[in-house]
């Protein structure tokens, strides 16, 4: 009688252990619901943390790239409400090819709609240079607007800012204006 008890018991200790070991299903999964979610906002904050440095990165290439003793920048815009179809532009700086761009239908509504483009960054000599702009498009009527003109600029200590005004002129053709800002 005494072996049967001691069996029973063993039993019975045998499965209070195995109901321990054995959670309920939705405390694992309220565990492993947790555990995801801690490795999704681990995720995130990597992320953004990856996103700050390319960030910085970006800055400290540029900066060694185009040092602002050297540094001159090219702004494109269009005069407030020019309707025209701006196809391309192409930048020479003292006879040197540095931009050419090429306009999507969003790039050009926004460049109607007050936009500024930097086409072009890029380091120049302290001194006078000149800025060759053309630019090609089509008239809302259908016919081709276009033109070349030439600038002088000078390029000083600190960085220089070059912008050019694309409008209309009643004959047709490209107005290029620049102006340092």
């Amino acid at each position: 009688m005494r072996d049967g008890l001691v069996e029973i018991r063993l039993w019975t200790a045998l499965l209070a252990l195995l109901g321990t070991l054995a959670a309920p299903p939705g405390l694992a999964e309220e565990v492993s619901k947790q555990q995801m979610q801690s490795l999704d906002e681990q995720v995130q904050v990597i992320k953004s943390d990856v996103l700050g440095i390319g960030a910085e990165l970006d800055q400290l290439e540029e900066k060694l790239l185009y040092p602002s003793g050297t540094q001159v920048a090219v702004f494109l815009s269009l005069a407030e409400g020019q309707t025209f179809r701006l196809d391309s532009v192409q930048i020479q700086i003292d006879g040197q090819p540095v931009a050419h761009h090429i306009y999507s239908f969003k790039e050009l509504e926004a460049l109607q709609n007050g936009g500024v483009q930097r086409i072009y960054t890029g380091n120049v000599a302290t001194g006078e240079h000149q800025l060759e702009v053309s630019v090609a498009g089509k008239l809302p009527r259908g016919g081709d607007f276009g033109g070349k003109q030439r600038f002088g600029f000078r390029k000083d200590a600190p960085p220089a800012i070059v912008g050019i005004t694309l409008a209309e002129r009643p004959s047709g053709d490209a107005g290029i204006e620049i102006g340092r800002w």
